[in-house]
């Protein structure tokens, strides 16, 4: 394990927005917990899709698109509070 020093632009909450030394743009921690649900979400669109049920895997993959794009939000934010261009 190597210790170093990140800039943290947000709460060290779930989903902390910071940038890693040598980075140009920080990016978003993502806890593993946080991680696991992300991907049980994922795969529960792809079972629905396999099972033919587009209603609920329409509806699973809208909520998981609302989580993203809060948290593309917080990025976002983050970065407009510190003035930083985002990368995209």
């Amino acid at each position: 394990m190597e210790r170093i020093d990140a800039e943290l632009f947000t709460d060290g909450g779930n989903d902390a927005v910071v940038r890693l030394p040598g980075r140009r743009f920080p990016g978003v921690l993502i806890q593993g917990d946080s991680l696991h649900i992300l991907r049980s979400d994922v795969a529960e669109v792809v079972e629905a899709c396999e099972r033919g049920d587009l209603a609920d895997a329409g509806e699973s993959a809208g909520l998981l698109l609302a989580g993203l794009d809060a948290l593309l939000n917080r990025y976002s934010v983050a970065l407009e509070n510190h003035q930083i261009r985002r990368p995209y």
